[in-house]
């Protein structure tokens, strides 16, 4: 067999595993109820897939479109930054559309980060994060995030005991898994380290509409200062149930966002246009859809949380996401979190996500997604119920 050298430096894929029994005995017959992967189940909204097909029906958008992204999305996404975030955006070269928001980071990391380079990053976090610096040849260094740290002081221990010094931080709050929300003092913070320390920052937004109970979800660009060192991206997959057409962009440092511009200039031709014309409509129009996207979030978020405080597993409404981070239940603590998410496929007829797929510090929890309507999540929850 061949070696192949960046595929050795990946550790197996954990998940593997668990959606492996669950598509056995989904084989077998069995009704598992998937609230694994956080795939949003609900259409994309109707005027943004009316002007798809609209667009789809003129010859001349079936032609390559540009790397960067066509020139009237990009206006799209510096007034949508405007509006959301006061934050001003230059189209031209300090915004680029990405096939999604993995595909940007990757390619960002794998463009900006040299072998040997550090990487930080926080633990338990979304994979891509790490990997992508893992793919790009450097090395990561991990950072606990949990209630009971300061990130912040494990950052600065991290950054001492570290040499070569770290070249870039990957964060994003939001967070996935976690669901840890952050105010705009945090992004000073990461601001002023970030320029005291000559480390460049990446800020997933990923899940910046997905908020509930009052909370608004900061930019890391509303800092000032922060467009000098660091860039943002964003993805339309989750505010406007659009994870498949695969849209998003990275916006912020002109360098940044060039570096990445450049890369994509060698790898792709871009988005097919017509969704990138329909993606215009998303930014640019009506957005009660995304209201009523969080609503129904919110609505799936109390049935989950409320029933299982209800059957004896205590956890926390989270504020934003499409998630519930949940501690296991200390009688089965031990078994890990991918024995115990097994263990939730064969009794309870529940899948979830193990913690441990997030990293090393998430082993002790596992992830709701949710993407079932209120009558499934009660089944899930009666099925917990068994076992616990």
């Amino acid at each position: 067999m061949k070696e192949f050298a960046r595929l050795n430096r990946l550790p197996p894929y954990v998940f593997t595993r668990v959606n492996k029994i669950k598509m056995d005995a989904r084989h077998a017959g069995e009704d598992i109820i998937d609230l694994g992967m956080g795939n949003p189940d609900m259409p994309t909204p109707k005027h943004i897939v009316d002007k798809l097909v609209e667009a789809s029906r003129k010859g001349r958008n079936h032609r390559y479109s540009a790397s960067m992204g066509i020139t009237k999305l990009r206006m799209a996404i510096s007034d949508w930054y405007k509006r959301r975030f006061d934050v001003d955006i230059d189209p031209d070269t300090e915004a680029i559309v990405t096939i999604g928001a993995k595909e940007g980071i990757s390619h960002l990391v794998v463009v900006t980060i040299r072998p040997g380079d550090v990487v930080f990053s926080p633990d338990p976090t979304y994979p891509i994060h790490p990997f992508s610096a893992i793919i790009a040849g450097g090395d990561v260094r991990r950072i606990p995030l949990s209630p009971d740290r300061d990130f912040f002081e494990d950052l600065i221990a991290a950054t001492r005991q570290t040499w070569p010094r770290p070249k870039m931080l990957i964060i994003s709050f939001p967070h996935n898994p976690t669901t840890e929300v952050v105010d705009l003092a945090f992004f000073e913070k990461v601001v002023d380290y970030a320029k005291e320390h000559d480390i460049m920052v990446i800020h997933d937004l990923a899940y910046a509409d997905l908020v509930f109970d009052g909370y608004e979800a900061p930019s890391f660009l509303q800092v000032p200062g922060a467009k000098d060192l660091g860039v943002e991206f964003f993805s339309l997959s989750k505010s406007y149930n659009m994870p498949g057409w695969r849209v998003g962009f990275c916006v912020g440092n002109a360098e940044i966002v060039g570096a990445l511009r450049r890369i994509k200039s060698y790898l792709d031709y871009g988005i097919f246009q017509p969704i990138q014309i329909a993606s215009i409509i998303a930014l640019n129009g009506p957005q009660d859809c995304v209201r009523k996207i969080v609503q129904t979030y919110k609505i799936r978020r109390d049935t989950l949380v409320n029933g299982l405080n209800r059957v004896g597993w205590p956890v926390k409404p989270p504020k934003a996401t499409m998630f519930v981070w949940a501690k296991i239940p200390k009688p089965y603590r031990k078994m890990g979190s991918v024995e115990f998410s097994e263990m939730l496929i064969r009794k309870a007829k529940v899948a979830v996500s193990p913690g441990l797929g997030f990293g090393a510090y998430g082993d002790e929890y596992v992830r709701f997604a949710l993407i079932e309507n209120k009558m499934r999540t009660n089944q899930a929850i009666r099925g917990i119920r068994k076992i616990l």
